[in-house]
């Protein structure tokens, strides 16, 4: 019995390492555009640009937020519009040494990354550094984003 269990588990590694070594590594091209994509996605964010950053966005998208759900693309603009309408304007900004893209076959790619947001509250700086995941669909030569995973807050 011993020797069968490690057979399958020396198979199972084996195969599994295989099928590891035939993911695409991720170009200099496609890190450095999505790269460009995040700067220009958080430029409109920061600048408080809605047309501009809604339109980063598949009509489908789906944010997945670690203390609030699944939301909508309805509800995830409408909380936007209402936070861009508020006085303490909150930024964010990429935390460097972060950001990692991973190809995905003919759909587009995978970002993960930690980012920083930052806003006056009561006369103090307030700040704070989370996790995401975001899934660019490219289409039509268009890169816009389809899933978010926002946690760790």
């Amino acid at each position: 019995m011993f020797k069968i269990f490690v057979t399958l588990f020396v198979i199972i590694a084996f195969h599994t390492n295989a099928q590891e070594k035939k993911v695409a590594p991720t170009s200099p091209e496609l890190y450095n555009k999505i790269a460009e994509m995040d700067s220009v996605l958080f430029d409109a964010f920061n600048k408080q640009n809605m047309p501009k950053f809604k339109s980063m966005f598949t009509t489908d998208l789906e944010w997945f937020q670690d203390n609030g759900g699944l939301l909508s693309y309805k509800t995830v603009f409408d909380n936007f519009e209402n936070m861009f309408k508020r006085e303490s304007k909150l930024t964010r900004e990429l935390v460097p040494g972060t950001l990692e893209v991973h190809p995905i076959k003919d759909y587009g790619a995978i970002q993960i990354g930690k980012h920083l947001f930052r806003h006056m509250e009561n006369g103090k700086e307030e700040t704070g550094t989370f996790k995401f995941l975001m899934i660019w669909q490219k289409k039509d030569e268009q890169w816009r984003i389809s899933r978010v995973i926002s946690y760790d807050h």
